[in-house]
């Protein structure tokens, strides 16, 4: 008998049941709802003029005017093409790069090896982008960088990297792969320590190496994991990591411009002038793109196997 809160089923019943782990989860829901979703009411300054004086809800309505100098700029495509190209290789090498660690670092037996060895790749996830900046600056520097003291020790001429475009693509690449492969590998690795170690153990019965029980076991069982951290990869396909450009490439601005992204064009417009309407509606349309390519890509990985789509 007695009212709702004493019913097993009822609402308040649960709450006083599972108070402590709503306890341990108040934290991130606060800094979630602080720092993720408050700040989505600044929205509105994509549709308005907005005047220092005013503030945002004083400020005229402008209606769509603050996304016309993101198609008028001529540099939409370039930035775009830069964006999910950069990314994209980001994602593909970078998820390359930890699936094959994990694998290797599963195949290991010395396991105290392992887990030293896991330690030190781990660390780079750590530093600060300034701090690797500034090793990067140190290393490529003309004239007292460590690779051009290198060549002219050896009787080679100094490479001038800084006027050498085309290189920084690959070089963004190299050093955000770096910096993440450990990290991300502990997602795969952990799929990996949880398959069932008779399959392996049938298989090495059988005669399978150990490349076809990689081929064969691994990578089928790492399959729908892959698929899932894809699809979260996907909607910053078109968000550039502010950081990795502004830390690594600098002010050079021979570089910057060839290699513009959404993100330093944003930062940029808004560093440059006072119209945050401006900002604000690049930023929009650049969260509308993002959110149109995880949709996108759940779909078609619904298509390939239902249970792998996020939604």
């Amino acid at each position: 008998m007695g009212v709702c809160w004493l019913k097993k089923q009822g609402f308040l019943y649960d709450l006083k049941k599972y108070r402590i782990l709503l306890l341990m989860f108040l934290p991130t829901l606060v800094w979630f709802a602080v720092f993720e979703y408050a700040p989505m009411a600044g929205i509105v300054m994509a549709f308005k003029r907005y005047n220092f004086s005013l503030g945002i809800l004083e400020s005229p309505w402008c209606g769509l005017e603050n996304f016309e100098f993101i198609f008028r700029s001529g540099r939409l495509g370039k930035l775009l093409w830069n964006t999910v190209s950069i990314n994209f290789l980001f994602l593909v090498i970078g998820m390359f790069v930890q699936i094959l660690l994990a694998i290797l670092f599963s195949e290991i037996t010395m396991r105290r090896f392992t887990k030293v060895t896991q330690m030190f790749i781990c660390i780079p996830y750590f530093i600060s982008w300034v701090v690797v900046g500034s090793v990067v600056y140190n290393m490529l520097n003309y004239n007292y960088g460590f690779v051009n003291t290198v060549l002219v020790k050896l009787g080679f001429e100094r490479f001038d990297f800084y006027s050498n475009v085309p290189i920084w693509r690959y070089i963004l690449i190299f050093f955000n792969t770096w910096k993440g492969m450990g990290y991300g590998s502990v997602v795969y690795l952990a799929t990996v320590t949880g398959m069932d170690s008779e399959i392996y153990e049938a298989a090495q019965i059988d005669g399978a190496t150990i490349w076809q029980r990689i081929w064969k076991i691994t990578l089928p069982c790492l399959k729908p994991t892959i698929i899932t951290m894809f699809l979260l990869s996907m909607g910053s396909l078109f968000r550039g990591n502010y950081q990795v450009f502004a830390n690594i490439i600098g002010g050079n601005s021979l570089v910057t411009q060839e290699l513009d992204v959404l993100d330093t064009y944003i930062v940029g417009a808004m560093m440059s002038g006072t119209n945050f309407g401006m900002s604000a509606a690049a930023s929009m349309f650049q969260s509308i793109i993002c959110f149109i390519s995880v949709f996108i890509m759940n779909r078609v990985a619904k298509k390939v196997n239902e249970n792998s789509a996020l939604f």
